[in-house]
């Protein structure tokens, strides 16, 4: 599997949201588990007001994310592929 980084932008009005979001993307890779893996994400505090995230994903293909996004119900605005990891420090 590819990582990607997967950015969705303002793509939630609030915390509620976004957990609604965050359950169906959990069902959705489930059932794509062959395919897809939720690493992680970052919530961003976007200036509009909203909520936002920065997703790393584990994929068979950048289809797979894609799809994985549509079938969940999940803003998709940039799927970057992973070149390189340069770790200074674990995450916090």
């Amino acid at each position: 599997m590819q990582t990607f980084v997967i950015m969705r932008r303002s793509a939630w009005a609030n915390a509620d949201e976004l957990g609604a979001a965050a359950a169906k993307s959990t069902e959705v890779g489930n059932e794509m588990s062959a395919d897809i893996r939720w690493i992680r994400s970052y919530v961003l505090a976007e200036p509009d007001g909203r909520l936002g995230t920065t997703c790393i994903y584990q994929a068979t293909s950048e289809e797979k994310v894609r799809e994985h996004a549509q079938r969940a119900s999940l803003a998709c605005d940039d799927v970057i592929p992973v070149g390189d990891v340069v770790k200074v420090r674990e995450d916090p």
